[in-house]
């Protein structure tokens, strides 16, 4: 709705690199989100994101760009390297619950934990499955970072198992049903190789 957000959601070349990092021709929006954590916040849990989006598709990644430049105690993201090969690990939302799952599954699997201090602009890109969490924001800081999801185009939207798959059908598919493409006015295309 804002045109400064607007231009930065939208561009190309974002897109490319998630095009180019999952190896697809070309890439839809899934969504964007604007995640600012105060001061004092506690950190989100491990969780994988492609639990909530009804896409039927391994090609989703997620780019995240701090608007500020942020160190590990203001909240930045923890990564379990390699777990993005396995598909889903927990099936349940975010909770307590999840997380402790979660840990035993990193220390079973020897998944090592990566994490990085990020200059206001430069961003990580993990993909769907990946398991990850956050530090805290043990900072006197609001956390400002931006998102964006995408997905190879092509994609059919998955039968909704979950209330938070159905949820997200609803929203960024508005009138399409199970089997259909994965393009709604929502999804617009944003690179194809030509």
């Amino acid at each position: 709705m804002d045109e400064t957000a607007k231009r930065f959601v939208l561009a190309r070349r974002f897109a490319k690199i998630a095009a180019d990092l999952m190896g697809v021709d070309g890439v839809r929006l899934y969504h964007d989100q604007a995640l600012y954590k105060p001061a004092g916040g506690r950190g989100t849990p491990w969780h994988q994101d492609h639990f909530y989006w009804p896409l039927d598709t391994r090609h989703t990644i997620t780019m995240w760009m701090p608007l500020q430049d942020l160190t590990r105690e203001m909240g930045t993201m923890i990564f379990a390297g390699g777990s993005h090969r396995e598909g889903l690990l927990v099936s349940g939302s975010l909770s307590e619950e999840s997380h402790r799952r979660f840990q035993e599954i990193i220390s079973e699997h020897g998944y090592p934990l990566q994490s990085y201090d990020l200059a206001a602009g430069d961003a990580t890109f993990h993909a769907g499955w990946s398991v990850h969490a956050t530090h805290p924001n043990r900072s006197d800081l609001v956390r400002k970072v931006m998102t964006i999801i995408y997905y190879a185009d092509g994609t059919r939207i998955l039968e909704p198992e979950t209330d938070f798959r159905k949820v997200d059908m609803e929203v960024f598919h508005p009138g399409q049903k199970p089997g259909d493409l994965a393009a709604s006015p929502l999804t617009p295309l944003l690179f194809k190789r030509s």
